[in-house]
């Protein structure tokens, strides 16, 4: 399954780097390693990665300007790998391009798991599709339809906005301020109370427990995670 599927390691500590190389690797990953943001950028110009693994405190180059600089041509999946657990950094960094955040200390399995989901949603074709199902749920882009065990559920022209916006960024961190340009504008960056409000319409009209939701999951103090695990065959 992961056969061929190359991942740069950006990470300063050597000990980091052995522990990344060997959990990827029993994991059947290809590995290369960069020590220091320089050779991060370089490396990623002259070759063909799948994912990258950043940290952020790296001895020449913010990794915040390694992530901008990759991602200014990469579409490939980012995924930060930090010390830093102030809330800023991590939306600093999700603004920025990544596509997750994860704190040091980590346990192995977690970090697989999310590498695991960053690639299959990198390469699934879903993303040009208009037809998706989670649960019980079934929604039609292209048609404005939304079902929910076969029954019609009806949203606002801002409610389905919103949920397109997570669907077709499933398992990625989204930020309020980035919620906030893509469905209302950049007039209302740093109104984050709309999206607390939507989001709970959407969850009491799609989930079966919105006080417990499966979909619309919140990441505390940045903003919001769509997932469908329970969608996946």
């Amino acid at each position: 399954m992961t056969s061929g599927i190359s991942i740069l390691i950006v990470d300063d500590e050597v000990q980091m780097r052995r522990l990344l190389r060997t959990t990827l690797e029993n994991d059947g990953y290809k590995i290369t390693v960069a020590e220091n943001g320089s050779d991060a950028i370089r490396l990623s110009e002259s070759n063909r990665f799948d994912l990258v693994i950043l940290d952020l405190g790296l001895p020449d180059v913010d990794g915040r300007e390694v992530l901008k600089k990759i991602r200014s041509w990469a579409r490939y999946p980012i995924l930060i790998l930090s010390a830093r657990s102030d809330e800023q950094d991590i939306i600093s960094a999700l603004d920025a391009g990544a596509n997750d955040y994860l704190t040091k200390p980590f346990r192995g399995g977690e970090l697989i798991a999310r590498v695991r989901t960053a690639l299959r949603i990198f390469n699934s074709t879903s993303q040009k599709e208009s037809k998706f199902t989670f649960g019980t749920i079934a929604v039609d882009l292209d048609a404005h339809t939304i079902s929910k065990n076969n029954d019609p559920v009806k949203l606002t022209p801002t409610e389905f906005s919103l949920l397109a916006l997570f669907i077709r960024n499933e398992g990625k961190v989204l930020t309020h301020n980035y919620i906030l340009q893509q469905v209302w504008g950049p007039k209302f960056e740093g109104e984050s109370q709309y999206t607390r409000v939507y989001v709970g319409q959407l969850r009491k009209k799609l989930e079966d427990d919105s006080n417990n939701p499966v979909f619309f999951l919140t990441e505390s103090g940045i903003g919001y995670r769509f997932s469908d695990e329970l969608g996946q065959s």
